[in-house]
């Protein structure tokens, strides 16, 4: 055991070097021991063995001869290390002692065995339970006193019965430079450690691994977390907070109505996604919430209100140019001047008085003009031309001046009594548009005329 002491030295000094990579990417160290048997006899090495003064046998003769020809300690007999330094490939060292009673068909008096390897093994397949291997290195072996290099290549194979721990079986061929030590084969059995592994948050999922190294999480999300338990990971959690559904991106939905409750205007009543979640009982398209009239469909301009309508004439008080008065679609709500107004309009207008040759209204024509007045306000947007007309008697440029400034006379009145001016025009025909002969008094007389006509 003193000798195993001095050989777990030399193991744990080879670990320290650090100038070895990676075991494989979630585990890089690998660390073996067991038992190991030295075989002579199939080597075939007459020379060597007849230096030890023992007769030969022939190469690969009786090679599963255990009884006759393996040396086995039974004790922990090897430890190697190794780390992985990618695709596929690990370099490691490897110690054994063992006992040498055997030497062929020969029995010896315990000869001693010692040898330090280094290896390069290279792994056919990844993330297997069975993990057949190839190995080559060299190393020094020690009989007794004598030593000597070697060159050595083997087989092997690992059992992994968890992620971290298995079970190895290896047979290694080493030959000696040297005629005086005798080729042999090693054979080993044991088992295996993997670790070293980086896991940042403790997860248990290694950082190569886990999609968020740095936040503790769950295997089934690639080591990312879930805070709130939907199934849904945070990453992909809208609500990472809250817990929600999977059709909700992990948010919550209260009310049911598809509408996740942090889009949600009104959370806890199911509405329209038109609407961010809120209803609109009366379906006018302004949400209840919002909505003055929620049980009566209006326009949102209105603040869901139906618009009134007054005068009842079917135009909507807001298009109606005259919301207190009935009147026409055609005439913007308002009342239309008809022919039979019109005419009623001028059979008045046309009784007004002047003094002769003047353009002052007559104090008898106050009343007619109050009845002109009221007809006009009864069509408040219709616009109008007064018009001034004369007989034929005089000059013409003293009938076309008289019939302006009567025209003008009438349209002043009117405004002065509250017709807007806007609405009223005033022009002077003169003699131009008799409605008479001016042959005759009574025709002359018929020609003397205000009209008071509607402009369309």
């Amino acid at each position: 055991m003193k000798q195993l002491s001095k050989l777990l030295v030399i193991i744990l000094l080879v670990v320290g070097f650090n100038n070895i990579q990676a075991q494989d990417e979630n585990n890089p160290w690998q660390i073996a021991f067991g038992v190991n048997a030295i075989d002579v006899f199939p080597t075939g090495d007459d020379e060597a063995l007849a230096n030890f003064g023992f007769e030969t046998g022939s190469l690969g003769s009786e090679f599963f001869n255990v009884s006759d020809h393996w040396n086995i300690l039974p004790s922990v007999s090897y430890v190697s290390v190794s780390k992985y330094v990618g695709g596929g490939f690990s370099v490691g060292a490897r110690g054994s002692l063992n006992r040498i009673e055997n030497l062929g068909d020969v029995s010896v008096d315990d000869l001693s065995h010692y040898a330090v390897d280094g290896t390069i093994k290279y792994n056919f397949l990844k993330n297997t339970t069975i993990d057949p291997f190839v190995e080559i290195g060299g190393g020094y072996t020690w009989v007794e006193a004598i030593g000597a290099g070697t060159v050595n290549g083997g087989l092997g194979i690992n059992f992994w019965v968890s992620e971290n721990i298995g079970l190895t079986v290896q047979s290694s061929y080493k030959h000696a430079f040297e005629d005086y030590l005798v080729k042999h084969f090693q054979h080993l059995a044991g088992v295996t450690i993997k670790f070293g592994g980086t896991d940042t948050d403790g997860d248990g999922i290694y950082d190569k691994d886990d999609a968020c190294p740095e936040v503790a999480g769950l295997e089934a999300f690639n080591g990312c977390p879930d805070s709130d338990g939907d199934g849904i990971e945070d990453g992909k959690d809208d609500c990472p907070n809250e817990a929600g559904s999977k059709e909700m991106n992990g948010c919550p939905d209260a009310d049911g109505d598809g509408i996740a409750d942090k889009d949600d205007a009104c959370p806890n009543e199911a509405g329209l996604a038109a609407l961010a979640g809120c209803p609109d009982a009366d379906g006018d398209g302004v949400a209840d919430k919002d909505d003055e009239c929620p049980s009566e469909a209006g326009p949102a301009e209105n603040k869901g209100c139906p618009w009134p309508d007054k005068d009842g004439d079917g135009v909507l008080d807001k298009d109606d140019q005259c919301p207190d008065v009935a009147g026409t679609v055609a005439n913007n709500g308002c009342p239309e001047v008809t022919e039979e107004v019109q005419k009623q309009l001028n059979d008045y207008a046309r009784t007004i008085l002047f003094d002769t040759g003047k353009s002052s209204i007559k104090a008898e024509s106050t009343s007619v003009m109050v009845d002109i007045i009221q007809i006009l306000n009864e069509y408040p947007t219709a616009k109008f031309t007064v018009e001034g007309h004369t007989d034929s008697v005089g000059s013409s440029k003293l009938n076309q001046s008289l019939s302006e400034s009567r025209a003008n006379a009438v349209r002043d009145f009117l405004i002065e009594k509250g017709i807007g001016a806007d609405r009223l025009t005033s022009i002077g025909y003169g003699e131009d548009k008799p409605i008479a002969t001016n042959n005759t008094r009574a025709g002359r007389t018929q020609n003397r005329r205000v009209e008071i006509n509607l402009i369309k």
